[in-house]
């Protein structure tokens, strides 16, 4: 028979000052089962442990039930504590009286009523406990990582350091992702690729890092600790151990017109070509679409002249099987396409260009070798005016939500223009000034007073082509005046949206995403780089939009989990998770249909039914996938799923209690009280 201990918890006075806690203690120890009811201060503190402690040993306690606050805070705790004295952990049962009761209620009558009903549906649900061992699942150490930016850069390194092997998967043909295309960082005005490139080539030779650039996720199976990646290798077309570098086949390559992805279509490249001079690997790609030989069958210069052979049409497409037991998603993000916003020109009015294209521009390694100039004549520009928030905090095109970084390179780029274009003015069109990061406020405030940028607040209404400029029309809301600039050159600070195929990424990874493509993150606060599948962790911009540091703060806060996790050779789980009634499973598999998890699995089983052998397809529950949310227990018709720990008879008891009709059967009826 079960012997039910109840501790009341004060907490101070969150509880006790709306709650009387010596009451609910005394009417409590009036139930069935309750052999001993007592309050206590702080139940939390060593001296409260210590005296569940000392019941237990004294009334030989078979479960217990704390009065407290939120599971949240302190079930672990009190699960610790009865598991201590060898009872098992999970028949212990806790009752919100604090954000569920005192905190919501300031009538202490009623409230004290309230907590007594809460305490007593936790003894009803206590009673009908069943011991339970947490799961144990063996742990692969191997991570994989998605996405070759410097999220993905930096998570890579930080797990290869801990001594783990790394999968990094890049669909480009190299590492680098879009901090690569820029000029100089903000706030600091560090060359960009003198801070990456190090960690590129660290990443490319380090011993415990395997690289697969060009290469796309395909197929993700498994859980936690045990996942199975299918990798699909793009076809480069060249052989990468044969290759040595010498640039001859881009050299020599015919088709020189393709508009360059890396310079923003600032400039051309090759159909066989090299992304940009610091990639990694160093080993060129074919651009099966342009390429020559390709589309007509004719041409073969590139084979012709490779010193090494290296040159090999006829490569197809790979597929290779990696196993792992964590996966760290660093997908980055693209840039909002200013096309669409027909006011604005971009694509028609010359000299009017994105953000990025102006990084290209005042790059060393740029189409222009550093020299800011117009796309339209090479002229030098005078008078260049900058438009933040293209594509952000925009309801109208479906963009409410700020990008976090475009005040911040269009401070950048005025501080760039100043230096780079001397004697040329910047404008800049602005809704407000959003610098929230250190030295941030200093850098917008260094843009005003020491290079001169002339700040207006107000977008941008209307661009167009007179005599040779560009006409920006706009309002600054300030002064109430209406604006016209005779521009040589306008910039669009273009915002952050999600990388493309992000979605279709989502669901091989069984993960969510928001609205607008982002990765949805376990909790916003307490588990901010974490998925709600298990063993999938999010770092830099794929979750949200954000600068270069706390992209890289996001990816070693991930690889810190990763670490974690491989800490052990086997993983434990909480045992609270879905469970099969083989005999009452009718196979009709509606459970995998809803599970958000795909932890359902098909089973031949044999049972014997009315005396009879049968043998049948039923559900059963993939113990390191499933999370217990419960949705198949919902959608099962024939009642075959229960959810540990909140099982039928667990829950029919905290209603038995609560409508006072603890002595009728399960089957009959229950009117709730008025």
């Amino acid at each position: 028979m079960a012997r039910i201990g109840v501790f009341v918890c004060w907490c101070g006075s969150n509880i006790a000052g709306t709650v009387d806690v010596k009451k609910v203690a005394e009417e409590v120890s009036k139930l069935p089962y309750v052999v001993y009811s007592t309050d206590y201060k702080y139940m939390c503190s060593d001296p409260g442990q210590n005296m569940i402690k000392e019941a237990i040993k004294e009334h030989r306690l078979t479960g217990v039930v704390v009065s407290a606050c939120s599971p949240r805070m302190h079930e672990v705790t009190f699960r610790r504590t009865v598991q201590d004295e060898g009872v098992n952990p999970y028949m212990m049962e806790m009752a919100n009286i604090r954000e569920h009761c005192s905190w919501v209620h300031d009538d202490m009558e009623q409230a004290t009523e309230k907590a007594i009903e809460l305490v007593r549906m936790a003894v009803a649900k206590a009673v009908e406990l069943e011991p339970m061992e947490k799961i144990e699942v063996p742990v692969t150490k191997r991570a994989l990582v998605i996405g070759g930016g410097i999220a993905g850069i930096q998570a890579a390194l930080d797990i290869a350091d801990g001594g783990v092997e790394v999968i990094l998967v890049e669909k480009s043909p190299s590492i680098g992702g879009k901090m690569s295309q820029l000029d100089e960082t903000f706030p600091t005005l560090d060359c960009s690729q003198c801070i990456l490139t190090p960690k590129m080539v660290d990443a490319a030779q380090h011993p415990n890092i395997k690289i697969y650039s060009y290469a796309e996720l395909e197929e993700l199976d498994g859980f936690i600790g045990n996942f199975q990646a299918r990798i699909r290798q793009k076809a480069r077309s060249v052989d990468m151990d044969l290759c040595n570098g010498c640039g001859d086949c881009w050299n020599k390559c015919p088709q020189k017109k393709i508009p360059s992805e890396f310079e923003a279509g600032m400039s051309y490249r090759t159909a066989i070509y090299v992304p940009f001079p610091q990639a990694l690997p160093n080993t060129p790609v074919i651009d099966r679409e342009n390429c020559i030989y390709f589309q007509s069958g004719k041409c073969g210069t590139c084979a012709k002249i490779c010193p090494t052979g290296a040159i090999s049409y006829d490569k197809s497409d790979e597929f290779i099987t990696e196993e792992v037991g964590a996966v760290v998603v660093a997908t980055g993000y693209d840039l909002f396409n200013t096309d669409v916003i027909g006011e604005y020109g971009y694509g028609e009015v010359p000299d009017v260009i994105s953000g990025l294209q102006f990084e290209r521009l005042s790059s060393a390694s740029g189409p222009t070798e550093g020299k800011i100039v117009r796309p339209s004549d090479g002229k030098k520009p005078e008078e260049v005016a900058f438009i933040c928030c293209v594509g952000s905090r925009d309801d109208k095109y479906g963009r409410p939500y700020c990008s976090r970084i475009c005040c911040m390179y269009t401070a950048k780029h005025a501080i760039l223009l100043h230096h780079k274009s001397h004697g040329s003015q910047a404008y800049v069109f602005y809704i407000d000034v959003r610098a929230g990061g250190k030295g941030y406020e200093e850098f917008v405030r260094r843009a005003t007073e020491e290079e001169g940028a002339i700040y207006m607040r107000g977008r941008g209404s209307r661009l167009y082509r007179d005599n040779g400029k560009v006409v920006v029309k706009g309002a600054d809301t300030l002064s109430g005046a209406q604006i016209e600039l005779h521009c040589d050159m306008v910039v669009l600070a273009n915002g952050i949206i999600a990388s493309p195929g992000a979605e279709e990424l989502a669901r091989k990874l069984r993960i969510s995403y928001d609205e607008y493509g982002f990765y949805s993150e376990a909790h916003p606060k307490l588990r901010p780089v974490e998925t709600n599948t298990a063993g999938i962790y999010l770092a830099g911009c794929c979750q949200a939009p954000k600068d270069i540091p706390d992209s890289v703060s996001q990816a070693s806060a991930a690889a810190s989990k990763v670490l974690a996790l491989f800490s052990s050779d086997i993983l434990t789980r909480e045992p609270n998770i879905a469970e099969v009634n083989p005999f009452t499973c009718t196979g009709c598999f509606t459970c995998r249909e809803v599970c958000p998890y795909d932890a359902i699995d098909e089973e031949e089983v044999t049972v014997h039914i009315d005396g009879k052998k049968v043998t049948r397809m039923i559900a059963r529950v993939n113990l390191g996938k499933c999370q217990g949310c419960g949705i198949c227990c919902a959608v099962c018709r024939s009642n075959a799923i229960n959810l540990k720990g909140t099982k039928d008879l667990q829950i029919f008891g905290q209603i038995k209690a609560f409508t006072g009709s603890e002595g009728k059967k399960l089957d009959e009826p229950v009117g709730l009280k008025k």
